[in-house]
């Protein structure tokens, strides 16, 4: 029995904002510890000794974030991952079709699917739940995890299960499943024992999942079957065939397959696993605040934090200390760009803040000051009327494109390691403390040879200094835009 673990990696939510950006989402940041959520996901079933676990995990996500996932899943140890590329959003049913596709290549394994921005703090108890699930799902079961209430919460949606399926183990049979409740209705649900928290978590046969989405969706299927079809491959990339995908419904695993599977016993049984291991979907900043360790005062900090006289409050220092007195059930996000202050009761009213800044067109809901390339990162730290400066680090080994700019010239000065630099005709190498200008139309290419991150200052002066202003000779990623 081998488990293939699945991550569904495209969600580009901005609940978590200034600290998760469209093009920086949440689950790319390290929220409750060194990790990202990503990595975090990634790892949780490092130790796993109930069943064989595939050493390559299955991504998939969309074109902007590839390379800062595999970055990512590069710096955990996990080499050569399976990264899809979906061209556009057609939610979960689709992606996990996908998945099944490229499983099957590797026989017929067992798919854990598990969306890559959620908590777990009790990693032993979810691998035990796995077990149980894996179980079930080499019967040909088709599995979801049920989160064990602790209140009666009006934020997720439901399943209500039958009882326990043998003596010996906690599943249950998968009866119903439920929208958000109002308050009085979730108070009855948890009251009764018979619900759980969708936890949007799945385990089943990647030959189960197709039959079942055949069956239920045949135009899905064949959209996705002929997409996959269709694919190329670019280093850990697989490139999906668009226009075919673009064809496809859209659905979520709960509507695609699991609520109808009552009606079909012939496709496998729905089976919950009951969950209780710490788990949360991290909607917003008030449930990272419960899930995230906290002094004698109920106070959560990330960074460089100072409490005096707080109680209950979460600080989430990105950039410098922040230091909070005389708060109480508040919630301070400081990101180099941007500071959010909110009541711990008012945290989902983010999304009425991003909702003005998207009215407006600031660029503060897209990205961060300091942002991600395959070859490295660059932070602007200062701008003005006609110039820019940033600060560019770039891998060892690693390169930007060989391009040209219509409206800017550029000055290096090489901070730390060595820069390997074409300007115009000439290449050359420049250490520490050595510089070179790049005059407005010269083509040029900065590059690092050695074994440790190259730093270099940037400044930018010209009449117009946005990131579309690279005409690109040469690209060792095979990008067309910036």
């Amino acid at each position: 029995m081998t488990i293939k673990s699945v991550i569904l990696s495209g969600g580009s939510g901005t609940r978590l904002w200034p600290a998760s950006r469209e093009s920086f989402p949440k689950q790319l940041l390290p929220l409750t510890g060194e990790l990202s959520l990503l990595q975090e996901t990634a790892a949780r079933l490092k130790g796993f000794a109930a069943a064989d676990v595939a050493p390559r995990p299955l991504i998939i996500t969309n074109e902007e974030y590839r390379f800062i996932i595999a970055e990512q899943l590069r710096q955990i140890g996990v080499r050569a991952p399976q990264i899809v590329l979906e061209p556009v959003g057609r939610n979960t049913a689709p992606a996990l079709t996908l998945a099944a596709l490229a499983a099957l290549e590797e026989g017929d394994p067992i798919l854990l699917v598990m969306p890559a921005d959620h908590v777990i703090t009790d990693v032993a108890a979810f691998q035990k739940a796995i077990a149980e699930g894996a179980r079930a799902a080499a019967t040909g079961a088709l599995v979801t995890f049920g989160i064990v209430p602790d209140r009666p919460e009006t934020g997720y949606g439901y399943i209500r299960a039958g009882a326990p399926l043998d003596a010996a183990g906690s599943a249950r049979a998968l009866l119903e499943f439920f929208e958000k409740p109002d308050r009085a209705t979730a108070e009855r649900y948890v009251a009764s024992g018979e619900f759980f928290w969708n936890s949007g978590i799945f385990m089943m046969k990647a030959a189960v999942w197709l039959a079942a989405i055949t069956h239920f969706n045949p135009e899905m299927a064949a959209a996705c079957g002929k997409a996959f079809a269709g694919r190329t491959a670019d280093a850990d990339f697989i490139r999906l065939d668009a226009a075919a995908f673009e064809g496809s419904p859209s659905d979520s695993i709960d509507y695609a397959v699991m609520e109808r599977l009552a009606g079909a016993p012939e496709l496998g049984q729905g089976v919950v696993v009951p969950l209780s291991a710490g788990w949360s979907d991290v909607g917003a900043w008030d449930a990272l605040w419960a899930v995230s360790d906290k002094d004698a005062d109920g106070n959560a900090a990330r960074g460089e934090v100072l409490f005096e006289d707080s109680h209950n409050t979460l600080v989430h220092a990105g950039s410098r200390l922040v230091a909070a007195i005389g708060c109480e059930d508040m919630v301070v996000v400081e990101t180099p760009d941007a500071v959010m202050v909110a009541h711990k009761g008012r945290t989902q009213d983010v999304k009425k803040i991003v909702a003005r800044l998207k009215a407006e067109g600031r660029s503060l809901t897209q990205s961060h000051r300091k942002v991600y390339r395959p070859w490295g990162w660059y932070d602007s730290i200062d701008a003005g009327e006609r110039f820019q400066v940033k600060r560019i680090v770039v891998n060892p080994g690693a390169k930007l494109s060989l391009q040209m700019h219509h409206h800017r010239a550029e000055h290096w000065i090489v901070v730390k390691g060595t820069a390997e630099v074409t300007n115009g005709e000439r290449s050359f190498l420049l250490g520490e403390n050595e510089s070179t200008y790049i005059p407005l139309g010269n083509t040029h290419r900065l590059a690092n040879p050695g074994k440790v991150p190259l730093e270099i200052i940037e400044v930018q002066s010209g009449s117009y200094l946005g990131e579309d202003d690279i005409v690109r000779f040469e690209d060792t990623y095979g990008r067309t835009g910036h």
